[in-house]
């Protein structure tokens, strides 16, 4: 009887301390979870801050990874230009503008990588930031986790959990401590799980931080390459400038021959567009859709760079900025407008289109389907052709070999012919231009 009452008195003395127990933690498990949602909501916007702000530094860093790449490009392929331009007196001039062209591409270069630099630095700052965040979120789960587990270890060396249950007083209040006790046990596991998904993420920042870091080591290599490199063609560039200072006469006596093969090119452009839209509007006033038809039907079709040709569709206005250049490999030389003469002070030159440096025996493509509507041959541009799009029209002037004939219908890149060579100076130009009706329009505009 007496061994029936103390296990009877320790059976009610274990009960009350679960009930002091579930009393006195009940509003204090309440705010634990409470808290842990509240963390996590917090974690969760933390982490959408954060990601967001990558999304928009990575969109930042990829364009300019993209450009950094294209101008690398650019400039592979000037140099390789400049090295089969010949050095001569007579050459120094085509020398001298692939040379700027080439050092403007390379200034942007090191601006590029200056840039990209920059936004490393700042990925390298916010991550970081990230690292420590998550490292006192894992020391704050795991000192409440700790505290949680101590309790739980108490609990269960006092009594059990069904003895806890059925100790109630009433159904009522023994559901409520069944369901305490699956809420706490259900609470603590999900504790476990978020301090295990928090060190995933730590992890995963702290290589990322490390192969920034990486990453910032290469760029600050190759920015420190491309200036010393800039350093070298400035230098190239002002012997140069010095040499075609010494030579200002026989400049100027290019300067004006090629004045006039240009305005002879102006004259020949003009009159051909003038011809062809006179015939052009007297068609217009007489519809006849079969011919039409027709004449879509004998288009021919082309095969060089299908993926250009798949994202051009309708007529020539609604590709502007997405028009292929008329040359594989190119590097505009002189552009559209007005402009100061390299060399010459206070002397403008006009230039009604772009001249493209190019490859020896470099393919010459148009742009876009349409009719040659004239083949000439100008003293300074040698062959040069006019393509018909509508009420726009391309010039493609300095070219060697020519495969078309006036009246052809010809398919978006369909290869046109070849460049032509400059004998002494060993430089191949293509000279491009593009008009609506008789208004000279930027090709650039219109290239992608």
């Amino acid at each position: 009887m007496i061994f029936q009452k103390n296990i009877k008195e320790s059976t009610n003395i274990n009960n009350a301390f679960k009930i002091s127990f579930f009393k006195s933690n009940r509003f204090r498990f309440s705010y634990l979870l409470e808290n842990k949602i509240s963390l996590k909501k917090i974690l969760s916007l933390f982490f959408l801050t954060i990601l967001c702000f990558h999304f928009s530094i990575g969109q930042i860093q990829r364009e300019l990874e993209d450009r950094r790449r294209k101008l690398l490009k650019e400039i592979d392929l000037t140099s390789d230009l400049l090295n089969k331009t010949t050095k001569s007196k007579v050459a120094a001039l085509d020398r001298y503008v692939t040379l700027r062209s080439q050092v403007q591409k390379r200034e942007l270069l090191v601006e590029t990588l200056r840039k990209e630099i920059e936004f490393t630095n700042l990925s390298i700052k916010r991550t970081t930031e990230v690292v420590k965040a998550l490292t006192k979120d894992i020391e704050r789960l795991e000192k409440e986790y700790g505290e949680l587990l101590r309790q739980a270890y108490r609990r269960k060396k006092n009594n059990s959990d069904l003895g806890f249950i059925f100790s109630a007083e009433s159904l009522n209040q023994g559901f409520q401590r069944w369901q305490y006790l699956k809420q706490y046990d259900e609470y603590r596991k999900k504790q476990a799980q978020l301090i295990q998904e928090t060190k995933e993420s730590l992890t995963f920042k702290k290589e990322q931080l490390e192969e920034t870091k990486l990453e910032k080591v290469q760029l600050i290599d190759a920015s420190e390459q491309q200036a010393a490199l800039l350093s070298s063609e400035l230098g190239d560039k002002s012997k140069l400038l010095s040499t075609l200072k010494k030579d200002e006469k026989r400049l100027k006596s290019e300067l004006r021959q090629q004045r006039e093969n240009h305005e002879s090119l102006n004259l020949a452009i003009e009159s051909a567009i003038k011809k062809d839209m006179v015939v052009r509007r007297k068609n217009e006033r007489k519809p006849t859709p079969n011919k039409n038809n027709d004449a879509v039907n004998k288009k021919p079709k082309a095969k060089e760079q299908p993926s250009t040709l798949n994202r051009l569709t309708g007529n020539f206005r609604g590709n502007r900025g997405r028009l292929p250049m008329p040359v594989e490999k190119g590097v505009v030389t002189k552009r559209f407008g007005k402009q100061p003469h390299p060399t010459l002070p206070k002397i403008e030159i006009t230039n009604n289109g772009i001249d493209i440096r190019t490859e020896r025996n470099a393919k010459v493509f148009t742009i876009f389907e349409g009719k040659v509507v004239s083949k000439q041959f100008i003293p300074g541009y040698q062959n040069m052709l006019i393509i018909q799009h509508g009420e726009y029209y391309t010039v493609y002037s300095n070219l060697e070999e020519v495969y078309v004939e006036k009246g052809d219908q010809v398919a978006t890149l369909q290869n046109l012919g070849t460049v032509a060579v400059d004998r002494k100076s060993n430089v191949a130009e293509v000279h491009f231009e593009v008009w609506r009706d008789k208004v000279r329009l930027n090709p650039e505009d219109w290239l992608k």
